[in-house]
């Protein structure tokens, strides 16, 4: 009887020719998040299976395989199982080990399932199910078939090895990251951008970020806030690094020179610039950001317009049509939002005037900013960007 984790992915199972390509990212991805534990990965028939380290695999290790598996883009969920020979006696010998577990943190009501895609095999998926019921309620006298609400399952796969697993634990799905290229997320401390990086990583986006530091207008708590929150991100987006960019005097010369009206615009376009020319120069085929339709006066379609202008790449806007409600259940959902309501100031915030532009002509922000004549401040800025986390490569 061998201990292993039966791995299921849902997505990946819709694509072609090209889904050896995806597999690849995936195992490749799996490998690197546990590269300091001697893993094993392996396919058939659709599934992935991941060996733990040999011998007797401490609690230690399969807590961090688990963990590390809920957080892993391209899978859907995941199970530990025992791997036995064609043999009654051996699935039985599984299926009660199982169930003792699952009746002491479950219930009494079970039910069996089980696969058969060897047909080799002696007895149909409804005699398995009928034997291994039998069995249990025999060792385990308290036990109640309940076909329709049950409180757990044990199912059973018959191919060329038998596999018995209980209740599949969760994953988020989409694609292996990496598969859909490289991309560069602008990074506040607030709720929206996180969860915008997530969402794009749960597309096949590997990522990196940009944060916009203003000291001494905002201080060494909101920097070490957005590293928590990098970090956080880093346990989704494998190989995550994080570039601080300073930016006090670019905001300065805009609060000094421009309308106060249009100095949150101005400034995000600025953002937008040095985004673009930092991923250009570290290979990053697009940007992302935490926008969201209408949410504040930076949000609006021409606001947009003209603050999307300042980059030739492709510029992602996952949480576009969601309400504010909507970002903070994801952000809740993965870890981020208790970080991200610090009450720490970050450059957005900074200078905010109390009655912003909402509908610009684009045509005049764009003179207005020429007007600035930013274009040394911002080369300056890309050039002394500090990389602050550097993540493991993919």
């Amino acid at each position: 009887m061998e201990l292993l984790y039966l791995i299921k992915y849902g997505e990946l199972s819709l694509k072609g020719k090209n889904r050896k390509d995806f597999e690849a990212r995936l195992r490749e991805d799996i490998r690197t998040r546990l590269a300091d534990l001697s893993i094993r990965l392996r396919q058939e028939w659709g599934r992935m299976y991941l060996h733990p380290p040999g011998g007797d695999p401490a609690a230690q290790s399969l807590g961090k395989i688990e963990s590390t598996l809920a957080r892993t883009f391209g899978i859907i969920g995941f199970a530990r199982s025992y791997a036995v020979a064609q043999s009654m006696d051996q699935i039985e010998e599984a299926a009660l080990i199982l169930a003792e577990e699952l009746i002491a943190s479950r219930g009494i009501r079970f039910k069996i399932e089980a696969r058969r895609s060897d047909k080799s095999f002696s007895l149909s998926s409804y005699q398995i199910c009928c034997h291994l019921g039998d069995s249990l309620s025999r060792h385990f006298p308290e036990l109640k078939v309940d076909l329709n609400r049950p409180d757990w399952t044990i199912q059973v796969e018959v191919r060329r090895r038998v596999y018995i697993y209980g209740p599949q634990s969760r994953a988020p799905g989409g694609l292996p990251l990496g598969a859909s290229g490289r991309g560069l997320l602008l990074l506040s401390g607030g709720i929206d951008s996180p969860v915008a990086g997530y969402l794009m990583g749960k597309r096949g986006l590997a990522m990196d970020a940009v944060y916009y530091h203003t000291p001494p207008y905002t201080s060494e708590q909101a920097r070490e806030k957005v590293q928590q929150l990098a970090g956080i991100l880093a346990e989704y987006v494998t190989g995550l690094h994080l570039w601080i960019v300073p930016f006090t005097e670019i905001q300065l010369k805009i609060n000094n020179l421009a309308r106060k009206e249009a100095t949150t615009l101005l400034v995000r376009a600025a953002m937008m610039a040095i985004a673009d020319r930092l991923a250009r120069r570290h290979g990053h085929d697009c940007l992302v950001t935490g926008e969201s339709l209408g949410q504040v006066a930076s949000q609006t379609v021409q606001s947009l317009h003209f603050t999307g202008s300042y980059t030739g790449l492709p510029l992602f806007r996952p949480l576009i049509g969601m309400d504010k409600a909507e970002i903070i259940r994801a952000a809740q959902e993965i870890g981020t939002y208790e970080t991200s309501i610090l009450p720490y100031q970050d450059c957005c915030t900074l200078f905010a005037p109390q009655h912003p532009e909402v509908r610009p002509r684009i045509d005049r922000m764009v003179s207005v900013f020429r007007s600035l004549a930013l274009e040394k401040l911002i080369s300056k800025a890309v050039d002394e960007s500090e990389l602050s986390i550097a993540g493991r490569a993919l």
